[in-house]
């Protein structure tokens, strides 16, 4: 793994904090301690392990439960006092049984686009009583979504073989915009999309 020793010296007890993040999802699911002897244990086992300041030992995260942390990478922060590891958790990762020690889900997130699902789901639910665009299209019904689909993957591909690239972004919006709700209306989510792209990878 092609990371540097960190520098033990600066917080005076011989520990650095580490911060655990899902290799996958790249949610942030708790922060520990390490110290030499926990950092080589966890190369060592690929099993992230601690220096519990509680229990004043070693603690391997998982040793009772079962919900290890299965060591992906570590990362060194620019100051060489922080190390972010990447993990696949196996389990939630919190005692209180969440996936997060912020009590948030572990799941994917899209940046923007998660935004606009959310956004998009927000006013199908309140399609009767709304005048949105959305909630119209989804009150035509699936056909009419998958029509609009299509007219705009025709749009988004004609302007592809011309030479203007502001109406080609244009019109890629609309066609991702107008895919987001067809996923909908059948069911799934960008997080769907996700996971049948990772199978293929296998």
């Amino acid at each position: 793994m092609d990371f540097k020793t960190p520098d033990w010296n600066k917080m005076n007890d011989g520990l650095v904090p580490a911060i655990i993040q899902d290799a996958t999802t790249k949610s942030v699911l708790m922060l520990g301690y390490m110290n030499q002897d926990a950092l080589d244990k966890t190369l060592e086992t690929k099993k992230v392990t601690f220096f519990s300041r509680t229990k004043k030992r070693l603690w391997t995260k998982g040793e009772e439960s079962g919900r290890f942390l299965n060591l992906v990478a570590i990362k060194n922060d620019c100051d060489n006092d922080t190390l972010l590891v990447s993990v696949h958790p196996v389990g939630p990762t919190c005692h209180t049984g969440s996936d997060t020690c912020w009590d948030e889900k572990n799941e994917s997130r899209f940046g923007f686009l998660s935004t606009l699902e959310d956004t998009i789901a927000q006013r199908r639910e309140a399609a009767e009583d709304s005048k949105s665009y959305v909630a119209s299209l989804f009150k035509k019904g699936i056909n009419k979504i998958a029509q609009k689909v299509g007219e705009e993957a025709v749009e988004t591909v004609i302007e592809a073989m011309d030479n203007n690239d502001e109406l080609f972004l244009y019109e890629s919006a609309d066609l991702l915009f107008h895919y987001l709700m067809l996923l909908q209306a059948k069911g799934f989510t960008l997080k769907d999309i996700e996971a049948e792209l990772i199978k293929r990878q296998k």
